[in-house]
Formats: C-alpha cells, structure tokens, sequence
C-alpha cells in the first residue's frame, strides 16, 4: 500500500512539472484587434493658411477631409480679410523658410511672385498621380501658377471677366453669335452702337477702365493676354472714342459698371459674377430674367483664390493629400454647393447637384465663358507690372501718350 501511494504522488509530481513547463513564456500583452481599434490614432496635423469664409464651405470641407483621411487632420488657420495684409503675413513666413502653413490659398496674382522665389513646391508630380491633367481644371486657375514650365497651384475657387446683356433687347441671332463667342471686340462695338438708346438705355457698353487693378484686367481681355498689345490698345481707343460709352468711362470701375447696367442705363457691361447676385435681389430696375451672358471675344480674366503648398513643409505627403481632396471633385463640389463657388475641377460644370445649387451654371453663355479665362501676367513683380500697364494704358486712352510709347513700355516690362 505504501508503494502504491508512493508511486502516485510520483506521477502527480511529473504531471504538475510538465503543465508547468508549457508555460515556456509569459501570454502576449498586444492588444487584441478590438482593443487596437479602440486606440485613438494620433493623426498629422496640416496647417492650412485661409482667409474667412462667409459661408459654411471651408468648415465642411475641412470636416469631410478629417472624417476620410487616416493619417492627417487639416487645422485651417483663418487670416485676415485684408488681401493686402494676408499677403505681406504669408511673404513674411514664407521667406524665413518657416514650415507654419503647410497648404495656402493665394489671390491669383500672387503665384508668380512665390513661384520665383522657390517658396511654393511644384505639383505637377500630385497632378499626375492623382491621373488628372492640368487641362481637367479651370484654365486661368491654372495659367496663374504656372513658372517657367512648372504648375506651382490648383483652383480653389474661381472668378472671372464676361460679358452681361440685355437680352430683351438683343437679337436672338445676334444672341446666339455672342454665347457661342463668335465674335470679335469690332462686332460687340457695332452691336453697341445699335442698340443704345432701346428700351430706355442710354449707352451701348460699359466696362472698367479707371486707372486702377481693373485697367489691367480689361487691357489683358483686349490684347488676348498681351499677345497683340498695340492692336488692343487701339480697339479699347475705340470704345473710348464711341458714342456708345459714357464721356467718363475712363473713370469706370466695377460700381460704376453695375449701377449704370442693373438701373438699365446700358445694354452690354463687362463685370464679374457678383453682379448676377444682384441683379436677383430684386432690387433694380433690370431683373435676372432680363440677362444673357456671354464669354469676352479673347477669353475674360480670372480672378478668384488658388492653392499652394509651402516648400518648407514638414509635412508634405499630408499637404499633398488635402490638396488633392481639396482642389478635386469632392472639395470642390462642397465648396460649389455650400459657398455657391465657381469649381475649379471641370467636371462639375455637368454636375446636376452643382448645376441645381448655382443657376448662372446651367446658362450656356456663362459656361462657355468658364472655359476661356485668362491669366493677368504671372511674373515675381507684378505689382510693377500691373503699375505700368495702368498708367501708360491709361495715359495712351486718356490722349495723354503715344499708342507706340505705351505699347513698348509694357511690353518691355511683360518681359
């Protein structure tokens, strides 16, 4: 009986020794996955340089971004309304090389000034992996951040120059001529001059032509973006000189424009989008339903805000990202149908949500109008620049100088 019991507690002390062996190491500590997806990811924050927004647009946008990406959370950085300010604050921190602003938005006339000075990072590589074409975006947007040969921006949102009439007063065949652009500045100054005086106007055509920023986007519509300076010079002289126009339209700027077209003193205007809005207040003589549109012979000026990326960016695979989401179809519809902004990403024109959020979309004319913008001069100087087309653009319509003297010296500094 002894040895019995001896014999078992043997086995039980070689049982007990083999269970303990089997706990070689100690458990796993790793999360199990549910615990691991419990775990908040710290993302990459990506500072994005903006002036306000009156409407609810930026706030969606930056939202949608931060509920999509996994890796990056965009704070968006609201600067003054001042352009000039904002302006000088973003020069300021771009030229101490500072990587504060990841992502900026820039008026379109800023770009070449960046550019030049290699504070922007060129985007041609996020443009073609996102297999986009620079062609898939607004025209002008585009043309205003290109240097030397390199895309430097994307739209953010776009603005541009077309041509408003009266379409109660028009022709229908001469309507059909001017939504389709087929036709020249000689023809709208023959329609305007044989038109003025119906239904109450009293001019044919108004315009901006103060010496002044508007001059300048005026003068780039007459010389198809300065590539005939003289000959555009010399048919924006014959407006000047035209019955067709006020004695002061040479003081003309954008308020003048719409009182004189919206309280139906006039049956062509040349202006932005701004006036449409309006016209559909109520509030003037000449109601929306009494508008056509129609692009500028030589393509209307862009205006508007683009985007950048800061070449001292910590962060560039996230400014990359926001840019791409931001400038494309699903940043830039939210911006379409919330802000009621110009898209910059062209297939949105066909967008029936776009399309139903802003009327003026959906108008042929405007739409034609959208894909003929033009840039003003994309140089590292363009505050001289612009300076020089005002005052001698404006001495030579004035008969203060000579056609060959101001068509030189802005071709010599366009250079």
């Amino acid at each position: 009986m002894k040895k019995f019991l001896a014999m078992v507690l043997v086995v039980m002390m070689l049982f007990t020794v083999a269970c303990q062996g089997k706990q070689e190491t100690p458990a796993n500590t790793d999360p199990t996955p549910t615990e691991a997806a419990a775990t908040p990811v710290e993302k990459v924050t990506i500072k994005f340089a903006v002036q306000a927004d009156s409407t609810d647009a930026l706030n969606q946008i930056v939202a949608a971004f931060n509920n999509k990406s996994e890796k990056y959370k965009v704070e968006a950085v609201v600067m003054t309304n001042d352009s000039g300010n904002m302006h000088d604050q973003l020069m300021n921190s771009l030229a101490s090389k500072s990587g504060e602003y990841d992502v900026i938005s820039m008026d379109v006339v800023w770009a070449g000034e960046f550019a030049s000075a290699g504070y922007l990072e060129p985007l041609d590589t996020l443009i073609k992996d996102n297999n986009w074409l620079p062609t898939d975006f607004n025209a002008g947007s585009m043309a205003s951040g290109k240097y030397k040969g390199k895309n430097y921006v994307l739209p953010y949102f776009s603005d541009l120059g077309f041509l408003y009439y009266r379409k109660d007063i028009v022709s229908a065949d001469d309507a059909k001529k001017l939504e389709a652009g087929e036709y020249t500045w000689d023809d709208l100054l023959k329609m305007a001059e044989a038109y003025m005086g119906k239904n109450g106007t009293k001019y044919g055509h108004v315009y901006q032509s103060k010496q002044y920023e508007g001059l300048t986007c005026n003068l780039n519509e007459f010389t198809a973006n300065w590539s005939n300076i003289k000959g555009g010079l010399e048919t924006m002289k014959k407006f000047v000189a035209s019955k067709a126009t006020p004695e002061d339209i040479l003081t003309y700027t954008e308020g003048e424009t719409h009182n004189a077209f919206l309280n139906g003193e006039t049956v062509f205007a040349r202006n932005w989008p701004y006036m449409n809005g309006m016209a559909a207040s109520g509030e003037y003589s000449v109601k929306a339903e009494q508008l056509g549109y129609a692009p500028l012979p030589n393509g209307g000026t862009v205006g508007g805000w683009i985007l950048g990326m800061n070449a001292n960016s910590a962060n560039k695979e996230g400014a990359n990202e926001f840019l791409a989401f931001i400038s494309g179809p699903e940043g830039q519809k939210i911006n379409a149908t919330v802000g009621s902004y110009m898209p910059g990403f062209n297939a949105l024109l066909q967008d029936k949500d776009v399309l139903a959020a802003n009327a003026l979309l959906t108008n042929p004319g405007f739409q034609k109008a959208l894909t003929m913008t033009i840039a003003r001069p994309v140089v590292p100087n363009y505050s001289e620049v612009s300076d020089t087309i005002q005052i001698k653009g404006h001495e030579y319509l004035s008969n203060n100088g000579k056609i060959d003297d101001a068509a030189k010296a802005i071709s010599d500094k366009l250079q």
